[in-house]
């Protein structure tokens, strides 16, 4: 099918909403409930657009792409009700973006820029609420915007089903629970809600004070914890060479979630204690030596073991932390060159 957005003929298929097709295009519309991971909620109104031949403004997210719609996106009517939209969110929070750990990658104050907005017009008073109770997840809500997005991820991507809305009116918040502190909950702390929310009311605890977004530099990696082979972005100090948080990656496997050693087990590669040289121990110390000189030493001390007790005291042990053709390698050189069946897998039960 085909519609008009903005003037410009777009193809469509069935079932994509009008947001959709105008982000496969690169049209942008501004959201701030809606997430790739937890689908249409349709509660900010940011991505209001004007239709032809219907009444009133709709959201985009929501509502379905037909054949011959002719829909616009900067209409001075959109553009004013969505500054309204970000002046009442910006007034309904604390919204410090001095000192918040989200700014340069909020999406509220992302918004609020594009519309020219420095300053809330309407003014509320708002008290501190920050929960920090649990291990990896620091809770501000008086930064939240009520969007949704992390009960939906914890609800439906994950499943975990932790938070919720709670109480009612200008009283509404997130809750854990029966408005439990986080570290009280059933909550596994698996930092999807972080990874979700647009503004900074749900921060990655330990990366706290250690950089903002646009002082880190991106490394795209493989998470090394298990074999699933998770994508995930490491955001790294790039003075002290230090990875300070893990964000998920889109795309197979993972699609945007990880687990609780993947979000935040990350210190191992700096921590002091760790091997950066094989060594050898000689006189009962260890000592650095070359790659070449540990493989020949431990090829010479395989050989002549089997040769005096047999094949079949040597046992290998593959990993879910290294890659298949790795594993099938261990097995082949156990079987065909030591020439023994014992080998096992950290995975098989």
């Amino acid at each position: 099918m085909k519609l008009t957005i903005n003037g410009r003929e777009v193809e469509a298929s069935s079932g994509q909403t009008v947001l959709q097709v105008a982000r496969d295009n690169g049209i942008a519309i501004p959201t701030l409930c809606y997430h790739r991971l937890t689908g249409a909620t349709g509660k900010c109104r940011m991505c209001l657009v004007e239709i032809e031949n219907m009444r009133g403004l709709h959201t985009s997210c929501t509502i379905e792409a037909r054949d011959g719609m002719v829909v616009r996106t900067e209409t001075a009517q959109i553009i004013a009700a969505r500054r309204l939209v970000v002046e009442l969110l910006l007034a309904s929070g604390k919204h410090d973006c001095l000192a918040c750990e989200k700014s340069g990658a909020c999406e509220l104050q992302a918004a609020a820029y594009a519309l020219g907005i420095e300053r809330p017009f309407f003014s509320v008073d708002q008290k501190d609420d920050i929960d920090d109770s649990s291990q990896f997840i620091y809770r501000e809500n008086g930064k939240c915007i009520q969007c949704g997005r992390c009960i939906a991820a914890c609800n439906k991507v994950v499943v975990n089903e932790v938070l919720d809305f709670g109480f009612r009116g200008h009283q509404t918040k997130v809750i854990c629970d029966d408005d439990l502190p986080m570290e009280q909950s059933t909550c596994v702390q698996c930092g999807q809600c972080v990874q979700v929310c647009p503004t900074g009311a749900l921060i990655d605890k330990k990366a706290r004070g250690k950089g903002r977004s646009w002082e880190l530099d991106r490394v795209d990696t493989t998470c090394a914890f298990c074999g699933v082979g998770c994508q995930l972005t490491l955001h790294v100090d790039r003075g002290r060479n230090r990875i300070v948080r893990v964000t998920a990656r889109d795309g197979a496997p993972n699609d945007g979630t990880l687990c609780v050693k993947g979000r935040y087990a990350y210190e191992f590669p700096s921590n002091p204690k760790r091997l950066t040289d094989p060594m050898i121990r000689r006189n009962g110390r260890l000592e650095k030596v070359s790659w070449d000189a540990a493989l020949d030493f431990t090829a010479a001390r395989i050989k002549e073991i089997i040769d005096r007790h047999g094949p079949d005291v040597f046992s290998a042990f593959g990993s879910g932390r290294i890659t298949n053709e790795n594993n099938y390698a261990i097995q082949k050189f156990t079987r065909a060159v030591i020439g023994t069946n014992n080998v096992d897998h950290c995975a098989r039960t």
